[in-house]
């Protein structure tokens, strides 16, 4: 596989929002620097929270971060994106993230977190948890058929780490096995 592309999909923050809690902040920081190192892209939803962290550790570890923004504005991307683009489609960019990713590490997570790994699972992009870090990050494996799936079609397993090294690691391992079953680009089943 030439070139890896790894979705980080976890909890935002608006201007005015609190911040995220430290440890969740570090989580998505170390993912983000952890996937650089290892000479993956980062795609992320371009804002603050978990994108700004993880894009952050990207950048600091020399890393290529690419956010798809969900309004028109450019200057809404948080700082650390090596490429920003403004979709203006809103929450359906949630979409074109993860349809362009081989993998995605979920970080804490609300409702839009929620959204993109549905649309992984629908498609088949395999998702690691990191545990520890709250949200769907922590509430999503009660609720997995199996412990690995969100229904019975079994479209492909969530899994889980407890540490951002082992998320990257194993999210590297499952874009390579998910590459293979592909042709045509990231996500063609």
């Amino acid at each position: 596989m030439s070139q890896v592309y790894i979705g980080v999909i976890g909890q935002g923050r608006q201007p005015g929002d609190p911040p995220l809690p430290a440890h969740v902040r570090d989580a998505a920081y170390r993912t983000g620097y952890a996937l650089a190192r290892a000479g993956a892209v980062l795609v992320c939803g371009g804002l603050g929270g978990v994108m700004e962290a993880a894009a952050h550790g990207a950048y600091d570890a020399g890393g290529v971060a690419v956010g798809f923004l969900p309004g028109l504005d450019r200057s809404a991307a948080n700082p650390y994106l090596t490429y920003v683009f403004p979709t203006g489609l809103g929450t359906l960019r949630n979409y074109l993230i993860i349809r362009s990713v081989h993998a995605a590490i979920l970080i804490a997570g609300g409702v839009g977190t929620l959204q993109e790994a549905t649309i992984a699972y629908d498609h088949r992009v395999p998702v690691v948890l990191l545990r520890g870090t709250g949200g769907w990050a922590d509430r999503l494996p009660s609720l997995l058929l199996e412990g690995k799936y969100l229904d019975e079609r079994r479209r492909v397993a969530f899994h889980r780490a407890t540490t951002p090294e082992e998320a990257v690691r194993l999210a590297l391992r499952l874009a390579a096995a998910h590459h293979s079953h592909s042709t045509g680009g990231p996500n063609v089943p």
